[in-house]
C-alpha cells in the first residue's frame, strides 16, 4: 500500500553522476503516492553530462516521474544551477509537468516560496568557472568515499562520508550554510511568506526564523547523494524524510512503462537546445 502524501519536494538528485543514488530514490518514490511532486532543481545533472554515463537505474527514474504526471500527480520542474540550461526556457506546461524558476504556494493559509537557491551562491554568480569545477572534485570525493564505504561495510563498519566532515570542519562552508539560511529566511520574511522551501547545499533542514520583521519556517530539502532526503507536506505538516532511517518497504515497479517518449531523446534534445 503506497503511502498517501500532499506535497513532496526533492531536489539534488544529480541524474548523470557517480554520486547518485537513483536505485534508493526510484525506491522511495514507488512507496509513496503524492498529490504534488516539487523537483527543487539539480534533478539532471547538465554541468557533469556524459553520454557514455547515464545508467538504466537514473533513466527509471526519469520514467517514473512521466509515469506519476501521467497519473494524475502534478509535477513541478524548478531549475537549479546544475540544470541551468533549462531556464532559457522560462515557465513551460506539458500537460501535469510544469517547468519554471520559481514556485509560489498557499499552503493552508500560509505563504510559501519554494526555489533552489543558487541565487545565493557568489561563486556561481561570478565565478561559474570554479563552482563546475567544485562539482567536478565533489564528484570524484564521492566516488572515492564510495569506495571507502564499501571496504567498511566488508568490515562491518558504518559508513563514513568524507565529504560532511570536511564541510562541518571548515569554518567557511559552515559559515555559508548559515548566511545561505539565514538570508533565505531573511527575504522571505521581508515579502511576507510563511515558508521558504530551498535546496541547493545539501543540508536537510526545517527551523523557525525570526527577526525584528516576524518569522518564517526555512526548509531544505537535502539530497539524493549523502542525505537522501525528502520533504514532505501532509495533513498541514512538514517532515524530513531519511531514506536511511525510514527505508520503506519495497514496491513493484512495472516494466512496461507507460511513457511512450524515449527519454534518450529527449535529454539529447534538450542539451542541443532543440526542446
Amino acid at each position: 500500500m503506497k503511502r498517501a502524501v500532499d506535497i513532496v519536494v526533492l531536489s539534488d538528485i544529480h541524474l548523470g553522476t557517480y554520486g547518485c543514488r537513483a536505485k534508493e530514490l526510484l525506491h522511495y518514490l514507488t512507496s509513496i503516492n503524492p498529490k504534488k511532486l516539487i523537483l527543487n532543481g539539480d534533478i539532471v545533472d547538465i554541468w557533469q553530462f556524459r553520454k557514455n554515463y547515464f545508467p538504466d537505474s537514473h533513466l527509471q527514474v526519469l520514467k517514473y516521474i512521466f509515469d506519476l504526471a501521467y497519473g494524475g500527480c502534478e509535477v513541478v520542474y524548478i531549475t537549479g544551477n546544475h540544470d541551468e540550461m533549462l531556464r532559457k526556457f522560462g515557465k513551460m506546461q506539458f500537460g501535469n509537468i510544469v517547468l519554471n524558476n520559481r514556485l509560489l504556494l498557499d499552503l493552508d493559509g500560509k505563504k510559501t516560496w519554494v526555489f533552489h537557491g543558487d541565487v545565493f551562491d557568489a561563486s556561481i554568480q561570478h565565478s561559474k568557472w570554479l563552482a563546475k569545477l567544485g562539482g567536478w572534485g565533489y564528484d570524484a570525493l564521492i566516488r572515492i568515499n564510495n569506495m571507502v564505504n564499501w571496504g567498511l561495510e566488508k568490515m562491518g563498519r558504518e559508513k563514513y562520508s568524507l565529504s560532511r566532515r570536511i564541510k562541518n570542519s571548515v569554518k567557511k562552508a559552515v559559515k555559508f550554510i548559515s548566511d545561505f539560511e539565514e538570508t533565505a529566511s531573511e527575504l522571505a520574511i521581508e515579502n511576507g511568506y510563511d515558508y521558504v522551501v530551498c535546496g541547493h547545499i545539501h543540508q536537510p533542514q526545517i527551523r523557525e526564523v525570526r527577526n525584528k520583521k516576524g518569522t518564517c519556517t526555512y526548509l531544505n530539502s537535502g539530497d539524493w547523494i549523502e542525505s537522501l532526503s525528502a520533504l514532505e507536506y501532509h495533513d498541514g505538516k512538514w517532515k524530513i524524510f531519511f531514506y536511511e532511517k525510514e527505508k520503506p518497504d519495497a514496491q513493484t515497479y512495472p516494466d512496461d512503462m507507460r511513457f511512450r517518449v524515449s527519454i534518450e531523446d529527449l535529454l539529447n534534445n534538450i542539451l542541443k537546445g532543440d526542446a
